[in-house]
């Protein structure tokens, strides 16, 4: 299957029906969340945490190492809010800036999260392309179901990016192209769910998103070097984590 590039999903174009990009919202995160897109994060973060060694001195809390994440493209905060509550029934510290580069996205999110405990998460409007932090600002960066959104030279310069602020590494997570995903996409938002943006986007990801051999070409050509690939339970999602060579 052939990757459909320059088209755009819904996601991409105008966002006034504001209950739509909610409803939108909260399907990617039943997705993120029944589908192993959480998990997927979380395992790679940990990896790469294994694989760079121990935090900075200047990261330690009396209570434990503080790790500073920024989470690229966050949607509805669903993999940050997940990442802060384990973290914390782990005892450990965490810092989430999670930044999207739609203002409305970044309210429909505030929406969600308004009255539930998070502390460590910052929420703002930012563009991946051009992140507004300094050098080695965070210890790791991250994207979820970003990449598949971006052509091949604006994917590198999001890695690029990614690579630029954060101190350990960066970790990716995205669908993978394939013909039994996109059937099981176009499947499973025909079932589960009405909303207009996620029957159009679904099917439509899995057409725009990367192989992970396509995948790995474009971190070669950012500079970061792969050191952990993790497969999907259906091979339908790849994460890698990787650090600069």
């Amino acid at each position: 299957m052939e990757r459909q590039g320059n088209t755009l999903e819904h996601l991409d174009g105008p966002l006034g029906d504001r209950a739509t990009l909610a409803g939108n919202l909260r399907d990617l995160q039943r997705v993120n969340r029944f589908l192993g897109g959480t998990a997927l994060s979380r395992r790679a973060i940990g990896a790469l945490l294994a694989n760079t060694g121990p935090l900075p001195e200047a990261n330690l809390e009396p209570d434990g190492h503080l790790l500073h994440l920024l989470d690229i493209g966050t949607g509805a905060a669903d993999i940050p809010i997940s990442l802060l509550t384990s973290w914390r029934a782990a005892r450990r510290r965490l810092e989430v800036t999670a930044i999207d580069s739609r203002p409305e996205v970044i309210a429909a999110a505030r929406d969600r999260v308004r009255s539930a405990d998070l502390r460590g998460l910052h929420l703002a409007v930012a563009d991946g392309l051009q992140l507004p932090y300094d050098d080695r600002t965070f210890d790791v960066a991250h994207a979820s179901l970003v990449l598949h959104h971006l052509e091949p030279d604006e994917a590198v310069t999001l890695l690029r990016e990614m690579r630029r602020v954060a101190r350990l590494g960066v970790v990716v997570n995205d669908l993978s192209r394939g013909r039994l995903a996109w059937l099981g996409a176009w499947l499973l938002v025909h079932v589960a769910t009405g909303n207009a943006f996620t029957r159009h986007d679904a099917p439509l990801s899995v057409r725009r998103a990367y192989t992970l051999a396509e995948a790995r070409a474009l971190f070669e050509r950012a500079g970061l070097e792969p050191i952990v690939e993790i497969r999907g339970f259906a091979s339908h999602r790849w994460a890698i984590a990787a650090r600069s060579r």
